[in-house]
């Protein structure tokens, strides 16, 4: 089965918004075994809209629609759908009383007449409630293709694709079972990680993919296994990861696509009643808010301190000023000195200290732009190491973080064991 999804709205194509509703939608439209082949992007103009419905109808089985389905007069997909569909709108009731019920619950302002437009929906579709706001989904069978219209408002869509789209796709179409297991690795690179698993990958059943999806630091290694008999591809995904292990199991910290390195480590925390804190110069916070992102930070997330300037680190942070005007404030020994202080500050079990320097110029120190030193402070002392990542400042930053969360493991592992 093949689905194509087109995104309605000026706002992509000039950059202001970024599109994540396609990524969204091929990713739960995956998981039920639907195939997307392509995604457009096009103007909130009728012509457009008309000629992409016609294209994607030549193409696919199920042609999903996002943006377009408001209140303003830009807002102009249904009346368009109706155009393509020879057909015309009529009031729901049911829809209307939604609308109406929402401005009553959480909206000051009185209802107007283009508020209740929002119930106009074409007499050949099906509603598809929007629990969360006034524009339901519209949901048309046109020939052999289905086509799925929904408002681009992320949480609302989101709703909408969960809740109906998919459960109706489901019911009604007949699809292959598609299995995805996605390995988390860390600290090794995608070209050694390939020479390693050669083998391996050569002798894969034919009916299991391997695709690599590196990033700074980390690689994620996803097996997608296709086919009609469910338990024939557990089966075989099973076995496939186990000799996975067995060849890269050491740097192999995490399974499925949501388990980030950041989830295991806060897992392992969490588990043994261990604490965590944080002294970010060079990283500016981000490690820190990527644990108190996830729900139940406060298990074990004790605090951070963002000392960026170098006045902060010794007045603020207690760091000796004399060590750091002898040493550098990029330097091993400032490193260390943060982490030491930020378990104490905190009472916290394990720290991370970061500092450096990202660029593009030296600021206050004379060590080489993309030099970080990262220092993680332990129940059993203090370990640090320094590196020259990068001379760009976005790479270097993100290559700090990921060394970071990596270093904090392997200490958090040889303390338990």
């Amino acid at each position: 089965m093949i689905a194509e999804i087109i995104t309605i709205g000026d706002e992509i194509l000039i950059g202001q918004i970024v599109d994540t509703n396609s990524a969204f939608i091929g990713k739960e439209l995956n998981k039920i075994g639907v195939d997307v082949h392509q995604i457009s992007s096009i103007r909130d103009d009728r012509k457009h809209i008309l000629n992409a419905l016609a294209e994607a109808e030549n193409r696919a089985d199920i042609v999903i629609v996002t943006g377009g389905l408001g209140p303003t007069k830009d807002d102009i997909t249904k009346h368009t759908f109706c155009e393509y569909f020879d057909d015309i709108l009529i009031e729901n009731q049911e829809v209307l009383a939604h609308v109406e019920q929402l401005f009553k619950s959480y909206v000051k302002s009185p209802i107007t007449d283009i508020n209740r437009q929002q119930a106009l929906m074409p007499s050949k579709s099906e509603v598809l409630h929007n629990e969360f706001g006034t524009a339901p989904g519209i949901w048309i069978q046109h020939n052999n293709t289905t086509f799925i219209s929904m408002p681009g408002v992320p949480f609302e869509m989101k709703a909408i694709v969960k809740n109906h789209a998919i459960p109706r796709i489901q019911k009604r179409f007949k699809r292959p079972f598609i299995l995805h297991k996605t390995i988390l690795t860390y600290g090794m690179g995608e070209s050694r990680i390939a020479e390693i698993i050669e083998d391996w990958e050569d002798n894969l059943p034919n009916y299991i993919k391997l695709a690599y999806l590196p990033s700074l630091g980390r690689v994620r290694l996803r097996l997608s296994a296709r086919g009609e008999n469910e338990e024939t591809l557990e089966k075989g995904v099973e076995k496939a990861v186990n000799e996975l292990k067995s060849l890269i199991g050491n740097i192999i910290v995490g399974f499925d696509e949501d388990e980030s390195i950041e989830k295991v480590i806060a897992n392992l925390l969490t588990k043994n009643s261990l604490t965590l804190s944080m002294a970010e110069s060079c990283t500016g916070g981000k490690i820190a808010s990527s644990f108190t992102v996830m729900e139940g930070a406060s298990n074990y997330f004790r605090g951070s301190l963002v000392p960026y300037a170098t006045e902060i680190k010794s007045a603020v942070l207690g760091v000796d000023s004399t060590m750091i005007e002898k040493e550098s404030v990029v330097s091993i020994a400032v490193a260390e000195a943060m982490a030491k202080q930020s378990q104490r500050i905190f009472n916290s079990d394990f720290s991370i200290a970061t500092t450096g320097n990202a660029g593009p110029t030296k600021g206050d120190s004379d060590a080489e732009i993309g030099t970080v030193c990262i220092a993680i402070g332990t129940p059993k002392g203090v370990i640090s190491e320094q590196f020259v990542f990068s001379n760009h400042r976005k790479r270097t930053i993100g290559k700090a973080i990921n060394k970071s969360l990596e270093m904090l493991q392997e200490q958090i592992l040889k303390y338990l064991t």
